[in-house]
Parts: C-alpha cells; structure tokens; sequence
C-alpha cells in the first residue's frame, strides 16, 4: 500500500467525515472505495462484458465473414432503406 496526500474543501472533508462517522471507518477507506468503484470496478464490469460479448455471432451457429456480413447489410440504397419505414 502507498501514502498519498490529498486536499479537500473544507465541504467535501465535511461530507466525508459525517459519513465515515455514520459507517464506523476511516475517511481514507471511504475514498478508497470511491476510487475503487470509479476506476477499478467499472473496468472489471467492462471486461466481464467484452469476454461475454466476444464470440457471440458465432454463437449463433452463423460463421460467415465480417465483410460479407456488412456487405449484406449495406446491400442496396439508403433512400430503398428508408422507403420501407
């Protein structure tokens, strides 16, 4: 673990104070949460989606080439496209 040092206003010490009061810790723990749900877990979050994402055309027994996929979907005109609206 590493020391930093940090400067809050004078509102925000408040805010954290009263609140590591009311939870029985440490403003230091407080902010380490923060830091961790802000930083470290939206990114676990973010990985645990891609993995879960990656793979999934495949998933649905279609093998066929990207370029061939957009190809298809391109086929045709933007105005017959929005004709069918």
């Amino acid at each position: 673990m590493r020391r930093t040092q940090l400067y809050l206003d004078d509102q925000l010490w408040s805010a954290l104070h009263a609140r590591a009061r009311r939870e029985k810790t440490t403003i230091s723990e407080l902010v380490r949460q923060a830091v961790r749900e802000r930083y470290v877990g939206n990114l676990e979050s973010r990985k645990e989606a891609m993995q879960r994402f990656v793979g999934i055309r495949k998933a649905d027994g279609n093998d066929r080439d990207a370029r061939v996929e957009v190809r298809r979907l391109r086929r045709g005109s933007r105005l017959d496209r929005l004709a069918d609206r």
